[in-house]
């Protein structure tokens, strides 16, 4: 028998995670692939703005995209899925609090199909 495909990807989070350059660390060291029954992605991108608010230039920057899903059979209602990524966020907080000061980090809750 063929294992059935989930009904639905939906991402609950969203954003970007960067360090720099020369840290002699990678960030997925501080980011598990599953949490909280999601699956927590990392993909190295070019920063997307110029800029930091302070004026530092983000390509002295190695920056991530951050995406966190769920599978489901059925999209689950919107209440539901913001208690998910409440739950998730509650995880993956002491984990990026305990990462290296120089780890940035910028996400959002984002409650969209795959």
């Amino acid at each position: 028998m063929t294992p059935q495909a989930p009904g639905a990807a939906v991402r609950l989070l969203q954003g970007y995670v960067w360090h720099p350059r020369e840290a002699t660390y990678d960030a997925r060291a501080f980011i598990p692939e599953e949490l909280a029954d999601a699956h927590l992605l990392l993909d190295e991108v070019t920063p997307p703005f110029a800029f930091f608010e302070n004026g530092q230039l983000t390509s002295t920057q190695t920056f991530y995209q951050f995406t966190a899903l769920r599978l489901y059979d059925e999209r689950p209602d919107d209440a539901t899925l913001h208690a998910h990524a409440e739950r998730l966020s509650e995880a993956l907080a002491p984990r990026l609090d305990a990462s290296p000061p120089d780890l940035g980090w910028q996400l959002w809750e984002d409650l969209r199909d795959l």
